[in-house]
């Protein structure tokens, strides 16, 4: 049996089926869908160079690497690389495979750093020194069985404060744009990333196929969203919060919280049973508006870092 990495044919169903089932097996609190990954291949921005590759086993997608440029990061030659191997197929030779290739890749597009995000588990951190990277900072992934638990009563809206869904920007996002541009800007994490481009934005983020509009709530003042709680469901019974923040101006007054209980209380009456997020572990305020709401950590993922001479 012979393992090959290809490119990913976003035009072939197989492909698409194949590369979201590896990433639902070996990494089950992300949502992926065929249509997600297809999005990714189509809307990706060009600057980001990305190319998908997937390891194939006996005509069987049994590996999967995202590979691109950080491009909206101010900080230039940035190679992100994420690979993911079925865990029943493990053994193989398809994780180093991917690895050298996309390493390949992404020095053939200048990147002089390469960034990688690593289950913490011991064979996936030997795995990942074995090519040189080291581990950098942490981050959870947490769960909250929106079927069985309680949720807290939710909280008085402030008056002045507007609860809107983002599809009462259906129209217009801009808004919503601009709110996520800022937050992004003090997001804690190893890349520093920068939104500026409103078009880049509509087309990779808005028209995301698992973004759910009804589900996404932002808190208003004066018809403006200032805190949101950005979510994807896959259309059945799985929800995951993609982001969460407040504008500057009007931190600590439980916006943020306000909108991601109001998201799970509608997630909850459409059906949803199984709610995910993520947290940085230095994002001391989000991991506390998590705690509150019940989440559970279930796994935790190391950013590995190999600095390229």
């Amino acid at each position: 049996m012979t393992v090959i990495v290809r490119d990913l044919r976003p035009d072939v169903p197989a492909d698409l089926e194949g590369f979201a089932r590896v990433r639902h097996l070996a990494l089950p609190y992300l949502l992926f869908t065929p249509d997600s990954v297809r999005h990714d291949v189509l809307r990706m921005p060009p600057g980001a160079r990305y190319r998908p590759l997937v390891a194939e086993e006996d005509g069987e997608v049994i590996g999967t690497a995202q590979v691109h440029l950080a491009h909206d990061s101010s900080t230039p030659g940035q190679g992100l690389l994420n690979v993911y191997v079925r865990p029943d197929r493990t053994g193989r030779g398809a994780g180093g495979l991917l690895v050298r290739t996309a390493e390949e890749y992404l020095t053939g597009q200048g990147a002089t750093r390469l960034l990688s995000w690593v289950l913490d588990e011991p064979a996936h951190r030997a795995f990942a020194e074995r090519h040189g990277y080291r581990g950098s900072r942490r981050a959870h992934f947490l769960r909250l069985d929106l079927a069985g638990s309680v949720l807290p009563p939710v909280p008085r809206t402030p008056p002045g404060v507007e609860l809107r869904t983002a599809r009462d920007f259906a129209e217009d996002p801009r808004p919503l744009f601009e709110l996520d541009a800022e937050t992004m800007l003090d997001e804690p994490g190893d890349v520093d990333y920068e939104l500026t481009d409103y078009e880049a934005w509509v087309e990779q983020h808005w028209k995301q196929p698992l973004l759910d509009l009804d589900l996404t709530v932002a808190a208003c003042v004066e018809g403006r969203p200032v805190a949101f709680s950005v979510a994807y469901s896959d259309g059945g019974t799985r929800y995951s919060t993609a982001m969460t923040g407040t504008a500057q101006a009007f931190r600590g007054r439980g916006l943020a919280k306000l909108a991601k209980i109001h998201s799970l209380y509608r997630a909850r009456a459409a059906g949803v049973t199984e709610a995910f997020t993520g947290n940085d572990g230095g994002n001391a305020p989000m991991i506390a508006i998590n705690k509150w709401l019940g989440y559970e950590i279930c796994a935790t993922e190391v950013r590995h870092v190999r600095e390229l001479g």
